[in-house]
């Protein structure tokens, strides 16, 4: 049986890309491998190697990023693509993150974030993909429950119910019928800062396959309580107004966060002691900070006591 990099090599050998130089490049939290590939002559893409038995199907990829395009927005297009070996060439939206770039240029975090910002109100005006999951209230509450296997402290079965069950209500509350497009990893290190394009090119997306339909709140609350850099605090409130104001706006953001965060605490944990990427543990920190900002919002003081108790989060000075 050929191993991987030669099933690589050899279909890259039948490719218009055969000749260039590949270089490999930091993978995501999935089991997805990119490389860039580049040519003497500057030309630069991405070579997306998704194996099929371990990843499952790129479609959805394809899918989202065909949708996404077709609304104006900078997500790569797709140059060529094997569904049967999982293997795609990206058209390359350039190097710099807007984590890279805020590294260097911290004070254009405002700029990039109203950017940012702009992407998900011209994804709330425009209609989803209709064969996608919808993160209705009961599958909400039903997607924390990795936090409860890997994260909780507390393994109480009955307060694991009673979490879902608070969680369940304000979902109701505040998304009863999703409706928006969600990204769903949408922060710093998979926004691309393009300043040479104007309008929402800007913004170049990545990492959307596993893209659903939630509350327009839920990729807000990806962005501004992001797991791998601080935001300015100072920034959370006018970027929420921005995007729809309200009061029943505002809990929705907070609920979502919650929610994000619960599920995020579970995966980290996994892909720390099952998988052996401990890097991800430094990130627990942030993420548990996140976690005691937004239950101390208006509307979540019966949830609050219950995931403190469940998870060991309790009162104490957020960053």
């Amino acid at each position: 049986m050929k191993m991987r990099n030669e099933i690589v090599s050899e279909w890259l050998e039948q490719s218009p890309w055969a000749k260039w130089q590949r270089h490999a490049m930091t993978g995501d939290a999935s089991a997805r491998r990119y490389e860039r590939l580049t040519d003497t002559s500057g030309g630069c893409v991405i070579l997306m190697d998704a194996q099929p038995d371990v990843c499952g199907s790129q479609a959805r990829f394809v899918e989202i990023s065909k949708h996404l395009s077709g609304l104006g927005l900078s997500a790569p297009k797709i140059l060529n693509w094997d569904n049967t070996l999982g293997l795609l060439v990206l058209e390359d939206l350039g190097q710099i993150d807007f984590a890279r770039h805020l590294q260097k240029h911290p004070d254009d975090e405002r700029k990039l974030y109203d950017a940012a910002v702009d992407v998900l109100i011209e994804l709330g005006r425009t209609p989803a993909p209709s064969n996608l999951q919808k993160m209705t209230p009961a599958v909400g509450a039903e997607m924390i429950d990795i936090g409860f296997e890997w994260a909780a402290t507390n393994k109480s079965q009955s307060l694991a119910e009673d979490v879902k069950a608070e969680l369940t209500t304000l979902l109701s509350v505040v998304s009863p019928n999703p409706a928006t497009l969600s990204l769903r990893d949408f922060h710093a290190e998979n926004l691309i800062w393009r300043p040479d394009k104007t309008a929402h090119a800007t913004v170049g997306l990545l990492d959307f396959q596993d893209a659903f339909i939630t509350h327009p709140a839920y990729d807000l609350a990806s962005l501004l309580r992001d797991a791998r850099r601080d935001v300015d605090p100072n920034l959370v409130g006018p970027l929420v107004k921005r995007m729809g104001g309200g009061e029943k706006f505002t809990l929705a953001f907070h609920v979502m966060a919650v929610q994000r965060n619960l599920r995020i605490l579970g995966i980290f944990e996994r892909l720390a002691k099952r998988d052996g990427k401990e890097s991800y543990l430094n990130l627990i920190p942030r993420v548990r900070d996140h976690l005691r900002t937004d239950l101390k919002a208006p509307g979540l003081a019966r949830i609050a006591p219950l995931v403190e108790r469940a998870f060991n989060i309790p009162e104490g000075q957020t960053k």
